[in-house]
């Protein structure tokens, strides 16, 4: 469970460099809508995906490492299985924090997160707590 205080510290003080790993230029997937309100509430997206596709005006890269400037948080919109992985890449490349997208779920990437001292969210979805919290 992710503590609310945790949700808004990630949302407001963090940064506001978001690599979106699974934003693709479909625009059916969750992911393409949930990275423009991120646009719109300030932040600045990096679609990571295997296709390396530029989406809403922003370059993308095929994964965190070829990302060539800081990231705050690495918003997880992959499967469950490989989202471990996503996580101990954001650990690799120094990001604040790591957000399991909802229905994104791995205790022990959790864990590990939190365990290296970066901000962990899971299961949330920040299009949906942004403006639930105002943030």
């Amino acid at each position: 469970m992710t503590d609310e205080a945790v949700i808004r510290r990630v949302l407001s003080e963090l940064g506001d460099t978001w690599a979106v790993v699974g934003l693709s230029q479909n625009r059916s997937r969750a992911a393409f809508g949930v990275a423009r309100v991120l646009q719109q509430h300030g932040k600045r997206i990096v679609p990571v995906h295997p296709r390396a596709e530029e989406v809403h005006g922003e370059q993308g890269y095929r994964s965190l490492a070829e990302i060539p400037f800081p990231v705050d948080v690495v918003d997880v919109f992959v499967n469950s299985s490989i989202a471990g992985r996503i996580a101990d890449e954001a650990l690799e490349i120094g990001a604040k924090a790591v957000w399991f997208q909802l229905g994104v779920i791995d205790h022990e990437a959790a864990s590990r997160v939190r365990a290296a001292g970066l901000e962990m969210v899971m299961d949330h979805c920040p299009a949906i707590e942004l403006p639930r919290l105002g943030a």
